[in-house]
């Protein structure tokens, strides 16, 4: 018992520090990616240990994981298209749009 609230409170401080770094580093790109690759990871630990303390199917953790891969790569690709058209991954290059 002690030990499930230790293991939730670590995931919890977990996310709360990802959220931190998510919020706080929102010039850089990467960092930003990196942050919420973090954040998904808390979240599927935190999956994990309630799908262990119940008797659900662990099918959905598959899913997650799929999905998480996913954004990880969409996320991967637009930084190295952002890197390629602009030369650095700063969101304030992202302003300098000459869109007309």
């Amino acid at each position: 018992m002690l030990t499930s609230h230790l293991v939730l409170l670590c995931i919890l401080s977990m996310f709360v520090v990802g959220l931190f770094s998510f919020c706080s580093k929102m010039s850089n790109l990467l960092i930003m990616l990196m942050s919420l690759e973090y954040l998904v990871l808390s979240l599927f630990l935190l999956i994990m240990v309630y799908l262990n303390t119940t008797s659900y199917s662990s099918f959905f953790l598959i899913v997650f994981l799929v999905f998480s891969v996913c954004e990880g790569a969409i996320g991967l690709s637009i930084v190295v298209s952002m890197v390629r058209a602009y030369g650095n991954d700063l969101l304030s290059s992202l302003n300098s749009l000459n869109l007309w």
